[in-house]
């Protein structure tokens, strides 16, 4: 497969679910920025994938990306972003959502299972987004932060004194 076909719009997101459903498979989903790919972003989606049958990577706009980290970010572009995750072994689907959180997003997965990073607790996750996925049947894991891997720390090394 062409990783390039592993980024869904939301039709196509839509039966690539059922697809999943149909096949008794459970559906990982996580999201982020991942706007600089590093050694954490890796080991973070590989712990991901091996939570279930398949993951689905939702990848933050552009523009909420700006909203979130600032008017210098992202560095790579969301199109490149998501190819880059595409790319990976450990994930099955890429889909952009332009939404501040991903509520919309979890609504259109429905995932079993929502991954969230170690440097989040259950009570500061979005709650929205967990009352949405928990009242569907699907449960929240908080996987350990890889420490020292950032996106953040990366640009700091980057930028001159």
């Amino acid at each position: 497969m062409n990783c390039a076909q592993k980024i869904l719009s939301p039709a196509s997101l839509t039966r690539w679910r059922q697809e999943i459903r149909e096949a008794g498979q459970r559906l990982v989903v996580t999201n982020g920025c991942f706007d600089l790919l590093h050694a954490g972003h890796v080991t973070y989606l590989e712990s991901a994938r091996n939570q279930g049958d398949a993951l689905l990577v939702g990848v933050n706009s552009d523009a909420t990306v700006r909203e979130l980290k600032g008017p210098a970010r992202p560095v790579n572009s969301e199109s490149d972003r998501a190819l880059i995750i595409a790319a990976l072994q450990s994930v099955d689907g890429v889909f952009i959502f332009n939404e501040r959180d991903a509520v919309k997003f979890l609504q259109l997965a429905q995932p079993e299972i929502y991954v969230k990073g170690g440097d989040y607790t259950i009570d500061t996750i979005n709650q929205d987004e967990r009352r949405l996925v928990e009242s569907s049947g699907g449960k929240i894991v908080l996987l350990a932060h890889v420490r020292g891997k950032s996106t953040s720390a990366l640009l700091e090394k980057l930028s001159p004194p």
